[in-house]
């Protein structure tokens, strides 16, 4: 797999990255040991995380999983504070305290003294921005995080970030496929005038690229189940069907599968660094690897 830096800075990660947000949901123990060394042996290095995927549970899956399916030293783990669901409501809290607090939590769960990148996972409206760049700074001032960027900052606030930073932003994590193209109007040219690396999440359109809901809902999808499936219904049609149709046609005259096609595509963009891929099973990994490597 091919290894690319992020944005400006010396920091090389994988061309995809392996998401861990079903983990400890739908995604099971065994079945996360096989994805990480499915992904592992495809060559990848980037395990994405966050506190607030599973309330915790995923990051502590994965920090079970270092130095017995892979030594610390051989990944690149990226994870995120400042964003929880709690009884099904979502709460956004960049403050340095709960920023330090929730990267301290993390560390522990993970069972490691630093992550390579860390990111702010939201703008939060009632922080002031320099309160929470302050928290990701002393981060990597104090070793506890080797990098640090933003995820989910649209074009102006991604910007303003790098532009009041007193050190160097090297990413922006944020949705982008051929089914949500939003961050070509502003983001994109924000992320590259800032000199960071963009890194792709919901790379397969949550799933729809890949074509398996052309005409049906398959009973073990995301889109059959009640957590779910509003994750993935705003691209089951409109003008996202027509691009799945699209997509499914150009494979087709290819003679290769959608999902390469919309990785492909994907990777070839100005910006992305790295796209993150999220399969639920060892199964649907090997189909990406197999469309990518």
């Amino acid at each position: 797999m091919q290894q690319r830096y992020v944005g400006n800075s010396g920091l090389r990660v994988s061309s995809l990255s392996l998401g861990t947000m079903s983990w400890s949901r739908e995604t099971d123990e065994q079945d996360a040991s096989a994805l990480l060394r499915t992904f592992l042996d495809g060559g990848g290095t980037l395990l994405d995380t966050a506190a607030s995927y599973g309330e915790g549970r995923a990051e502590a899956m994965l920090g079970g999983m270092l130095g017995d399916v892979v030594a610390r030293s051989e990944v690149v783990i990226s994870t995120k504070a400042g964003l929880s669901t709690a009884d099904g409501r979502r709460s956004v809290d960049t403050s340095r305290n709960g920023m330090l607090a929730g990267l301290d939590a993390s560390l522990a769960r993970l069972g490691t003294d630093y992550v390579d990148l860390w990111f702010a996972q939201a703008w939060d409206p009632n922080v002031p921005l320099e309160e929470t760049l302050s928290a990701l700074e002393f981060a990597v001032r104090s070793g506890r995080a080797r990098y640090a960027g933003v995820s989910n900052f649209n074009g102006w606030q991604t910007a303003k970030a790098a532009a009041v930073a007193g050190f160097p932003l090297v990413a922006n994590q944020s949705e982008y496929s051929l089914l949500c193209r939003s961050p070509e109007a502003e983001l994109i040219p924000a992320v590259e005038d800032a000199g960071l690396g963009l890194m792709a999440w919901g790379a397969m359109g949550r799933g729809v690229l890949s074509g398996k809901y052309r005409g049906q809902i398959p009973a073990d999808s995301r889109a059959a189940q009640e957590r779910l499936a509003g994750y993935v219904e705003p691209y089951l049609e409109g003008s996202a069907s027509s691009v799945v149709e699209a997509v499914a046609m150009a494979a087709k005259g290819l003679g290769r599968t959608a999902m390469d096609v919309a990785l492909s595509w994907l990777l070839s963009q100005h910006g992305v660094a790295t796209a993150v891929v999220g399969p639920r099973t060892p199964v649907q990994l090997k189909e990406i690897l197999d469309a990518t490597l």
